[in-house]
């Protein structure tokens, strides 16, 4: 009885850095088994311009998060090989959690590079309310927002990164949150800027109560973060 051959399926894979003048493009396609690992993803490299990957000279992404070697690959996925990132995370410049007022200059002068034609902002302020009071599990949220800077900094090709997070309470206008986000071209920076500070809202032990102006006080509702939140590179 013959075994069903599987089908193929076309796998475009985003190159970064060394790996994308290495092979003189921006991205490469690949045809796998429809049923292939990353580790079939990589091995396939050794018939594209990229050549033959030794060991520990990148990992792979699969949409924005770092993979094993066992998980699979599908044709709609948003896959890139990530070498090693410039300074050993060196992109991320500044993580802060402070009781105390954010300030836009300090955060966009932290990400200048002279790699950098573009530089992304972002500002959450407090809207509608008087005040918004944050709560952190601050020592815990350092290192989410860190681990969260690097794995974007590097899946989307940053240059530098730095956050700050208020607690306690902030005004109505003022800032609670800044984000700055540098890259080579704009759409790298719009694109690292709101996936950081999207994962922020998800991933950061961090809690808000409104007040209102009867000076009544809610605590918004949020979302359980999931316990498979990775914080690492795992290389098998």
């Amino acid at each position: 009885m013959s075994v069903p051959r599987l089908e193929e399926v076309r796998i475009s894979v985003r190159l970064f850095a060394g790996l994308r003048e290495r092979a003189g493009a921006d991205h490469v396609d690949v045809d796998l088994p429809e049923d292939a690992s990353v580790g079939d993803l990589l091995a396939a490299m050794t018939s594209t311009p990229v050549g033959s990957l030794q060991a520990g000279q990148c990992v792979v992404a699969i949409n924005r998060t770092y993979a094993t070697a066992r998980q699979r690959v599908r044709p709609d996925d948003e896959v890139a090989l990530i070498p090693p990132v410039s300074g050993g995370g060196g992109a991320v410049r500044h993580i802060r959690i402070t009781p105390g007022p954010l300030y836009l200059a300090a955060l966009s002068a932290a990400v200048r590079d002279e790699r950098a034609g573009a530089v992304v902002i972002f500002e959450g302020v407090t809207r509608e309310v008087p005040t918004l009071s944050y709560e952190a599990y601050a020592d815990m949220a350092h290192e989410r927002l860190h681990a969260i800077a690097e794995e974007v900094a590097a899946s989307h090709g940053l240059c530098a990164v730095a956050v700050e997070h208020r607690t306690g309470d902030v005004a109505l206008g003022e800032p609670s949150v800044i984000v700055a986000a540098s890259a080579p071209h704009r759409p790298e920076a719009f694109a690292g800027a709101r996936a950081i500070i999207d994962r922020l809202k998800s991933e950061a032990p961090i809690w808000k109560v409104e007040t209102a102006h009867d000076g009544t006080r809610h605590r918004v509702e949020g979302i359980l973060p999931s316990t498979h939140l990775r914080s690492d590179i795992e290389h098998s």
